[in-house]
């Protein structure tokens, strides 16, 4: 071990003849194993062995899960006030209070009957860990986080380009095979007519793609509808028993299915779209696949979480006006404790699934199955491949490992992550612990999936992440947006603030479960919409309760909305303006505080351009003297006058 770090340390004094076999064993042992998950990367030895691309995505991943660490702290702290106060909660108390004999209306046409709300209990406490103040102060916590973590990350990368020497650099980008056509030694350059097919095919495909994304959420919503109706006609009472909880979770589990098999698709999409627009430079073909494969991914992955977040109880109707879809589907309501608690349950099982089945497993067995079949394929058995293995040189056994195919995947699976972890924080403070624990696995697994897998790739120079830090901020941008709208819409904060603030007699929360409950007269159901068992309950039922604020039948102006639904609506929008326009004022000010250069650094450099302009000054002023030097005629010396005394 010794003279391995010494012949590494031969390399950083200059001396390039470094054995790279033994170089490869040192990133193995230091980097690459997962019993060193707690060290810090060996960023210099990555750099000097795969190029300074390579070396900044690790840099910049290593940042990232650094910076997980206090989220995930907030994160786990903000989920255990929601334990510690769930037996506080007066909503729920209320919804779990037996006294409270409070009959909601049926959930589904025919098949449904009458429930009691007091069955809803376990939900109304669940939902209470993730909707409670305590959202409120994480989701400005993580806005925040996010501008930290973007300058913490500029700062990094400016001291990486100042340590490897790259603040001069400047990409001179290669023109690209791509678009050049040699023609009796001529360039061909295409004209934006030739490109313009290219273009249409692009924009056409896009808009396809993505309307077949929302087609699948549509097909799911279906299937949660009809899977519903039919667990309640089931005349199994296990079947019957949890029938919320059944469909959620099957319906989370194939929205991930979907995702990872779409996720494939889309990308190679993506490529056969950029390959057909002829960019001009390799850059530019990189950017466009970047931006294509991005929208494509981040749309199925977000889509069926937007629809819950945003839409699922909002275009439902009322009882005896529901809103039917493709013929007699009746449109999604929420739980009575509201929406948050299916978005929490999609967001987590989309976001474990998706890392643990195609960030990890993928990458391990995908490689391992590819081995095996080379291996099959080959006629040689173990014992001659072994002799084949002493006659090669390193180069010539690194053929056999699998192709170095860029470092796009592993950004773009992170940057899925940054979404997942940032716009809909407000319903999942857990997620940056499962990112954090996820990263810290997935550095260790991209590390030795670099060093023993794949082949080497070709060093390239690069003093930024390019494209991916502006998704990055786009991101954390929209974030702001999308956590006020959760917080506003989704869950009941506003709901229950107004409550407790102009509805309330006492000034507290009691009552609040039935003030948000409207009245609905049985004999207004449509025909054929009633319940086939009107007396599941024991009882008949006169008049049963939904979740809406709406005007009570005996009103002039029945099921009309009332008063605190337009006052919890506007109250609701000016939160969202309100939390958008001061938590970005607050991340603007923490990007203008914190300079993007390190002091060190930026007194460092400045040096150096005096030390550069002192030595240029010295040598113009040199060669200033040499000029005239050579310009000054040269006199010739005249001989001393002797003056001879006379006696």
């Amino acid at each position: 071990m010794e003279a391995i770090l010494n012949n590494c340390l031969c390399f950083f004094n200059g001396v390039y003849d470094v054995d790279f076999v033994r170089l490869t064993l040192l990133l193995y042992e230091e980097w690459a194993s997962y019993s060193v998950f707690y060290k810090y990367q060996p960023i210099g030895l990555i750099r000097k062995y795969f190029g300074e691309k390579v070396g900044l995505y690790f840099a910049w991943l290593g940042v990232y899960t650094q910076m997980l660490i206090p989220a995930a702290i907030v994160g786990v702290i903000v989920f255990l006030y929601g334990c510690a106060t769930v037996d506080e909660n007066i909503p729920s108390m209320e919804i779990c209070d037996p006294r409270n004999n409070v009959t909601m209306c049926p959930l589904c046409d025919q098949a449904c009957s009458y429930w009691k709300l007091v069955t809803a209990c376990g939900t109304a406490r669940a939902s209470h860990l993730f909707d409670n103040p305590a959202t409120v102060f994480f989701s400005i916590f993580m806005a925040l986080w996010a501008v930290l973590f973007m300058e913490h990350w500029k700062r990094r990368q400016m001291r990486l380009n100042y340590i490897w020497d790259l603040t001069g650099f400047g990409e001179e980008e290669e023109v690209s095979v791509r678009n050049v056509k040699k023609n009796k030694d001529e360039k061909v350059k295409l004209t934006c007519s030739d490109r313009l097919p290219a273009y249409m095919t692009t924009v056409v495909m896009m808009c396809l793609m993505i309307s077949v994304t929302f087609a699948i959420v549509f097909g799911v919503i279906l299937y949660r509808i009809s899977i519903k109706a039919a667990l309640h006609m089931s005349s199994y009472p296990a079947a019957r028993s949890n029938i919320r909880a059944t469909v959620k979770t099957t319906a989370a589990i194939i929205n991930l299915i979907i995702i990872i098999i779409m996720d494939e698709i889309y990308a190679a999409i993506a490529r056969w779209l950029t390959t057909l627009e002829v960019p001009k430079t390799d850059k530019s073909f990189e950017q466009r696949l970047i931006f294509k494969t991005f929208i494509l991914k981040f749309v199925n992955a977000f889509t069926p979480i937007v629809y819950l977040a945003f839409f699922r109880g909002r275009l439902v109707g009322r009882p005896g006006k529901y809103l039917y879809v493709v013929g007699s589907y009746r449109m999604e309501e929420c739980a009575h404790s509201g929406c948050l608690m299916e978005l929490c349950i999609q967001l987590c099982i989309t976001m474990l699934g998706k890392q643990l089945i195609q960030n990890n497993l993928f990458e391990i067995g995908i490689p391992k199955i590819k081995k095996l079949l080379r291996q099959r394929k080959s006629e040689m058995d173990t014992k001659q491949e072994e002799e084949l293995n002493k006659t090669l040189r390193r180069h010539e056994k690194d053929h056999f490992l699998g192709p170095f195919i860029g470092l796009n995947p592993e950004y773009m699976e992170m940057i899925i992550q940054f979404g997942m972890v940032t716009l809909f924080v407000a319903s999942f403070p857990l997620a940056p612990l499962f990112a954090l624990l996820n990263n810290i696995i997935e550095i260790r697994l991209d590390a030795k999936k670099f060093v023993t897998e794949l082949r080497r790739p070709i060093a390239a120079k690069a003093k930024d992440i390019g494209i991916w830090y502006n998704l990055l901020r786009g991101l954390s941008k929209v974030a702001v947006i999308v956590n006020a709208f959760v917080i506003s819409f989704t869950s009941d904060f506003i709901p229950r603030l107004v409550y407790q603030y102009t509805y309330s007699p006492d000034g507290t929360l009691h009552g609040f479960t039935n003030h948000t409950l409207a009245f609905f007269n049985v004999s207004d159901f449509q025909p054929g919409t009633d319940p086939l068992e009107p007396m599941h309950l024991g009882y008949k039922v006169d008049m049963c309760r939904y979740k809406d604020y709406r005007e009570p039948p005996w009103s002039t102006t029945p099921y009309d909305f009332s008063k605190e639904f337009w006052a919890i609506l506007a109250a609701r929008l000016a939160f969202v303006i309100v939390f958008q326009n001061v938590v970005m004022l607050m991340s603007d000010f923490v990007d203008w505080l914190i300079p993007d250069i390190p002091k060190d650094i930026s007194l460092q450099m400045h040096k150096e351009k005096i030390l550069m302009v002192e030595l240029f000054m010295k040598e113009e002023q040199g060669k200033r003297l040499t000029m005239r030097e050579r310009n000054t005629p040269q006199q010739p010396r005249s001989r001393p006058n002797s003056h001879t005394n006379c006696v």
